[in-house]
């Protein structure tokens, strides 16, 4: 697709500072423009960039603007960020939805699907299932018994979704993910570790995003559920009957133990540990790689293992870098005061 410069200002109310109808024929990085290209810039330390840059369209933060007239054209907006991201949602939507049923793909007679629903080529999608209006499953899907899946989703090829459960509107599963398999559940007896029957089911509810090689595993009686609009990334578990509120982002490598409880509008860092049977509050902050052993409650920052209050943290690893030369300074401290006793 081709645009000039006065057509994107137009999409995100953007005030022109150069030629309005130098032509964009892609996007590029800032860091690597290309004639015909457009970037954006929406911090300071990327404004050097407007005097190298080879891209000849610019969105810039107004904020960041000191001259009259720059080498490219440039689009100023309140935030250059915001803007870009408009953009390139209005581009996705341009490219449009696949539509049909693509040959090689089984169906079972009982599934209801509904209209303009795309179904990739070997895709199952067992008895009972329901898939909602405007759904894009890709090739190489296992929809199980009774799933249902709501409108306008999307379920990138090789995902996997067991028997029984349920995925609201707007939602998006990357590739090779696995929602609703067994949870660990395993009684110890004299013969060995003998498995507890998984019962129960995933519900997914509305404007959830799942990164690819998630699990998510079912519940053993109940639901394990993932609030609306929570993003989680790839490479995460989730254990059995774990309830997620809304609004949470989880990154790449965490895992949350069975049966724990984590409120709305929190942010958990990558590898983050989270042991069972544990409540997370609202608007939690945890820090990357941090061990997570016990209940926090609302607006706590915390970071290490066994994770601490953030600060708390800092203040004592300062301490701790230093520990050799202060295990010195207190062994000097008690021969002098011993040398001083003998004398």
């Amino acid at each position: 697709m081709e645009f000039t410069a006065s057509q994107i200002a137009s999409f995100i109310d953007g005030k022109i500072i150069g030629d309005e109808n130098a032509l964009i024929t892609g996007v590029s990085p800032i860091e690597g423009g290309e004639t015909g290209h457009l970037s954006f810039i929406a911090q300071d330390r990327f404004s050097h960039y407007l005097d190298t840059t080879k891209c000849s369209v610019i969105i810039v933060s107004e904020k960041l603007l000191s001259k009259d007239i720059y080498n490219p054209t440039v689009i100023a907006v309140k935030d250059a960020y915001l803007s870009f991201q408009v953009l390139m949602n209005l581009y996705q939507e341009m490219q449009g939805k696949k539509q049909g049923i693509e040959d090689g793909s089984s169906i079972h007679d009982t599934a209801v699907v509904g209209d303009k629903v795309y179904i990739g080529a070997f895709t199952y999608v067992s008895e009972k299932a329901k898939i909602g209006e405007g759904t894009q499953i890709y090739p190489h899907v296992y929809i199980g018994k009774g799933v249902k899946i709501g409108k306008n989703c999307k379920i990138d090829s090789g995902a996997r979704i067991y028997d029984y459960c349920i995925i609201g509107d707007n939602c998006i599963v990357h590739s090779n993910t696995v929602i609703g398999g067994d949870g660990f559940g395993f009684q110890p007896t004299p013969e060995g570790f003998k498995k507890i029957p998984q019962l129960g089911n995933v519900i997914i509810e509305d404007d959830v995003e799942i990164g690819s090689n998630c699990s998510i595993d079912r519940a053993t009686i109940g639901s394990t559920i993932i609030g609306k609009g929570t993003k989680i990334d790839n490479l995460i578990q989730i254990a059995h009957n774990v309830k997620i509120g809304q609004n949470n982002v989880i990154a790449a490598q965490a895992g949350i133990a069975g049966s724990t409880i984590i409120g709305d509008w929190n942010q958990i860092g990558g590898q983050v540990g989270v042991v069972g049977h544990i409540k997370i509050g609202n608007q939690v902050k945890i820090q990357a790689q941090s061990g997570v052993n016990s209940s926090v409650n609302d607006k706590e920052t915390i970071y290490g293992s066994p994770a601490i209050s953030y600060n708390d943290y800092l203040r004592s690893y300062v301490h701790f870098r230093n520990l050799p030369e202060i295990v010195n300074r207190i062994n000097n401290l008690e021969n002098n005061s011993k040398d001083k006793t003998n004398e």
